[in-house]
Formats: structure tokens, C-alpha cells, sequence
């Protein structure tokens, strides 16, 4: 299984919209709006990388709206437990 992380800058009027439409795609996870230079994080998982071709390209870059994308691929998933002792560093 493959994971990535979609970057997604859209059209100002058209954020809602594109995320929910990229909500519906079979192989999105879940679909973030968020702060910065980009405007939607989409979490994909897929069976292979020639799928995430299908995802960005025939997917997410073909709705209106979208104008531009970054695809960031996770090489490794850390427990919970490691993440919530990584947020506890200091305190204390």
C-alpha cells in the first residue's frame, strides 16, 4: 500500500467545492483545507504508484478549478504512541 499526500492550490471561490469533489475520488482518504501556499491536502492510498497517476492526473488535476498540485509520497507511518511522545518533548 502507498501513501501520499496531495498539495492542491485552487481558484479562491471554487476551495469547498473542489473538496468535496476530490472527497468522492475512490482512492482519496480524507481531504484537509489548510493554511499556506496551498489551499486542499488530500490523503491517498493506493496499490501501486502507476495508480497515482490515474489519482493526480486523471483525477484531481481534471476538475475545475484546480491549479496546480504537489505530490508528496510517505516512505514510512510512526505509531500513535510515537507521535504523542514526540508532541510531550519538553514538557514537564
Amino acid at each position: 500500500m502507498i501513501t501520499a499526500f496531495v498539495l492542491i492550490r485552487a481558484r479562491g471561490n471554487r476551495v469547498q467545492a473542489l473538496g468535496e469533489a476530490i472527497a468522492e475520488l475512490p482512492q482519496v482518504g480524507e481531504v484537509y483545507s489548510v493554511t499556506g501556499p496551498y489551499d486542499l491536502v488530500a490523503l491517498v492510498r493506493l496499490k501501486d504508484v502507476e495508480e497515482l497517476d490515474d489519482v493526480v492526473t486523471q483525477g484531481i488535476l481534471s476538475l475545475e478549478g484546480v491549479e496546480r498540485t504537489e505530490t508528496l509520497l510517505a516512505f514510512r507511518a510512526y505509531p500513535r504512541r510515537l507521535l504523542d511522545q514526540g508532541f510531550a518533548l519538553g514538557q514537564g
